[in-house]
């Protein structure tokens, strides 16, 4: 028997949904809406969630990473209606188990979730059995969206099946990389990095196949290539989407075959090698515009690995602090520190488009400008993250009317507020139109819609006709 938790506000739904469970043995637990929900998941271990897109306070969809990142990581059944299948291909690429239609009948969706159910039993059982916790010294947060990555991270270690790594700039593509290999089989052999951006194609081959001496002008000695030097090991191609087409020929081989013949030799030679790949790009978009070939990219995306921005881990913010600041304390030989909190609320507040690298090089500016200080504020860190939180500070800021009350006895009554808030509007407003009119009463009138007595009562009250030019006719 299951815990099962739906969480859709849609009765009939939800009753079909409980039915199918029931009839199976199983509990059910409902949710009306998402707050309601992600209360509910965090205060019992549930087997399988069925979740809505749509729900009266949210997209559904935001709740899958913080399920998957649970310690009991129920299945996620998806529920969707017409019109939603992007967001059920985005929940499966995202981790759902699968998703159900709200036109399905309750055999198809009791048949859906027993499959569930058969591949969690079958999942915990392995995962008892399996290796030791993943290895990732370097890598550090909590949040739910480097858990999910790392659950991936764990199960593509376990495989000799290429991987495509993908995110925006700094993100730590090439570390993940390197933690996928730590925790494989080929943990003791060669990882090799092909820094493709820097792969001109005249000097490719023998970059990656390795030369005999004497194989051209200069080649006074035998050069191995990558490729050779990555045998029993991992290859991984960084930047993979600044290759030229020209290399990624080359490249497209090299997958095909395992094989490369350095220049100069008679010989081909076999490379036992894993391949991982990473890009900031997007290569589909690049296959139709015709700069990637599409061979190619189904050869090193066999399996997906997408990583998150910091901006989806801020959680994980100031235990990064903490890390670089004692990573650099230590390479500067300097006492620890300690930071203040109106520098966390900063860099919790920026929007990190260089993302973990970026945040990296900011501890390690505030570090060397605080060299021979104990605490660290936020006048230490680039002034371009200060000018970038204070400006959003300030546009998400409402314009004020009246100066703050220095003490709550000078705050009005609401009336009197209202009454004094009123007489300023109605002031500026007579000004503006007095000024726009260059004082012509004619066009004043035309405009505000007051009769010409009304408007020169007005005026009078606010000692805003004071000059010859607002008598004009």
């Amino acid at each position: 028997m299951a815990l099962i938790l739906i969480i859709d506000d849609d009765p009939s739904i939800s009753y079909t949904l409980s039915r199918a469970a029931q009839r199976q043995g199983h509990t059910v637990a409902f949710a009306r809406t998402l707050q309601e929900g992600t209360q509910k998941a965090a205060e019992q271990e549930f087997a399988v969630v069925f979740l809505d897109v749509c729900l009266p306070d949210g997209d559904g969809l935001t709740l899958l990473p913080k399920l998957k990142a649970q310690e009991s990581s129920p299945e996620v059944i998806i529920i969707t209606g017409a019109g939603e299948p992007e967001d059920a291909a985005t929940a499966i690429a995202n981790g759902a188990w699968e998703y159900i239609q709200k036109s399905d009948s309750i055999h198809q969706i009791a048949v859906t979730l027993e499959r569930a159910l058969r591949y969690r039993e079958k999942r915990l059982s392995t995962t008892q059995e399996s290796a030791p916790p993943l290895q990732r010294e370097n890598i550090v947060g909590n949040s739910p969206a480097l858990r999910r990555a790392l659950g991936m991270v764990e199960q593509y270690a376990t495989s000799d099946v290429n991987v495509l790594i993908t995110g925006e700039t700094g993100v730590g593509k090439e570390m993940f990389a390197r933690v996928i290999h730590e925790n494989s089989n080929r943990r003791h052999r060669p990882f090799i990095v092909v820094d493709c951006a820097a792969l001109p194609d005249s000097l490719a081959e023998g970059i990656l196949y390795g030369y005999t001496k004497g194989a051209y002008t200069g080649a006074a000695q035998e050069s191995t290539g990558l490729i050779m030097q990555a045998d029993g090991g991992t290859l991984f191609l960084d930047e993979v989407g600044e290759l030229s087409l020209e290399v990624q020929k080359k490249f497209l081989r090299i997958l095909q075959e395992h094989t490369v013949r350095p220049i100069g030799s008679a010989r081909e030679l076999h490379s036992n090698f894993r391949l991982l790949a990473a890009t900031n790009r997007n290569l589909e978009a690049m296959v139709e515009e015709g700069t990637f070939r599409t061979d190619l990219l189904f050869r090193i995306k066999a399996l997906h690995l997408p990583l998150p921005s910091l901006m989806e881990r801020k959680e994980d913010i100031r235990l990064l602090v903490e890390k670089f600041i004692d990573i650099f304390c230590r390479q500067y030989s300097i006492p620890p520190k300690k930071v203040d909190p109106e520098l966390l609320e900063v860099l919790e507040s920026y929007n990190w488009p260089g993302n973990v690298r970026e945040l990296r090089h900011a501890i390690d500016h505030a570090v060397t400008a605080a060299r021979h200080e104990p605490l660290l504020f936020s006048q230490h860190i680039p002034q371009v993250i200060r000018i970038s939180v204070a400006k959003q500070r300030v546009s998400q800021t409402p314009a004020r009317l009246a100066p703050l009350p220095e003490k709550k006895e000078d705050l009005p009554p609401l009336n009197e507020f209202r009454a004094e808030a009123y007489r300023r509007l109605e002031e500026q407003y007579l000004r503006d139109v007095m000024f726009l009119t260059d004082g012509v009463i004619k066009d004043a009138c035309a405009i505000s819609g007051l009769s010409r007595s009304r408007l020169y009562a007005l005026l009078k009250e606010h000692d805003v006709l004071h000059s010859k030019t607002s008598e004009k006719e």
